[in-house]
């Protein structure tokens, strides 16, 4: 049977009252009496009935998702997932909302998690570039007892920090070695395009998609990206520039979560047929695109399982549980036309 506080306490040869202290972090416990508790957890393996606790105590989870406010189909995607695992979360006590904040400014992201208190939220998991200023802040919530996930896209001198999200130097070395097999012996230029250089996620897969390119694949020149910033006009911009300034283009690689608006410019100025082209993430646009043959090949990660790994990382941070690392970890998929 379930070892119970009982055995626990007659094991410890200490009182209930003592057990209960101690697995509660309560105080009024001498060192000898808590060492002797923990023991006898490892002798005979208590494990402790938390949904049980926590209905006991009433107490529920509150988790948030901090996302950029603006965005595209994408966003729309993990919007879409923290509504779904919010509601299958609802019977195990858990309540998850989200809150969209302007990322390209990190002071008032900064501003927005200093702000934030112990009593209104238990873990945040958070999608923001790399920046000094939300990097401190993210440190301070953790000293007010805050957990918090990296969510997709991380700080770069926070490794200890929980990180969701899909291994972004092997994902953009996928996307070189997709590209460059997909073009034979052909040699050209690659146009490469993403919303921003400041974030971490797009400068690991920049990373690895150079490594590939330039060790494996030197017949093909991997042009500096171009930064559309999230503005539609200047996404025209830059985009014509570019096709208009390099004939050679033969592919194009867009490192960014959001495809659509860049590969709809890039139509109005070459035909897409005549282009090997991949990107990141699976959306509305993506699938059709693939279907088309407008695209060639999707580098993605499932952005429900992405949400559901996040969720689970600040239960068991805030349970001082262990994670299941395997079970968290983000695969990355390729998508073709032909296996979506």
């Amino acid at each position: 049977m379930r070892p119970t506080t009982k055995d626990l306490a007659e094991k410890a040869g200490v009182s209930l009252a003592t057990v209960d202290r101690v697995l509660n972090d309560r105080p009024n416990v001498s060192n000898r009496a808590r060492q002797r508790v923990e023991k006898a957890i490892a002798d005979i393996g208590y494990v402790r009935n938390l949904a049980a606790v926590n209905l006991a105590k009433n107490r529920t989870y509150q988790f948030r998702f901090l996302f950029p406010h603006t965005g595209d189909q994408y966003l729309h995607e993990l919007i879409s997932s923290v509504s779904a695992a919010g509601i299958d979360l609802k019977a195990d006590l858990t309540e998850t909302e989200r809150v969209q904040l302007n990322m390209r400014n990190p002071h008032d992201v900064a501003n927005y998690l200093s702000d934030l208190d112990r009593t209104e939220v238990d873990g945040i998991a958070i999608m923001a570039p790399e920046s000094p200023q939300v990097r401190d802040a993210i440190a301070r919530l953790g000293e007010r007892g805050i957990k918090v996930v990296q969510f997709l896209s991380g700080q770069e001198k926070s490794e200890n920090l929980d990180f969701v999200g899909v291994d972004n130097v092997a994902a953009g070395a996928t996307a070189g070695r997709i590209i460059s097999r997909f073009l034979g012996p052909a040699s050209g230029k690659v146009m490469v395009v993403t919303d921003t250089m400041q974030s971490l996620n797009n400068i690991q897969r920049r990373l690895g998609f150079d490594q590939v390119m330039e060790t494996y694949f030197p017949r093909l020149t991997s042009l500096p990206s171009l930064e559309t910033h999230g503005d539609d006009d200047r996404t025209q911009r830059i985009i014509a520039r570019q096709l208009q300034n390099d004939n050679d283009i033969i592919a194009v690689y867009v490192i960014s979560s959001e495809a659509r608006i860049p590969v709809l410019q890039i139509a109005k100025n070459k035909d897409l047929s005549a282009l090997t082209i991949v990107v990141h993430e699976r959306t509305p646009f993506t699938e059709q695109a693939l279907i088309n043959e407008d695209i060639d090949a999707v580098v993605a990660q499932n952005p429900g399982h992405a949400v559901r790994s996040a969720l689970r990382i600040l239960r068991a941070r805030c349970d001082n549980r262990q994670i299941v690392a395997a079970q968290e970890k983000i695969r990355i998929e390729v998508l073709l036309k032909d296996n979506l």
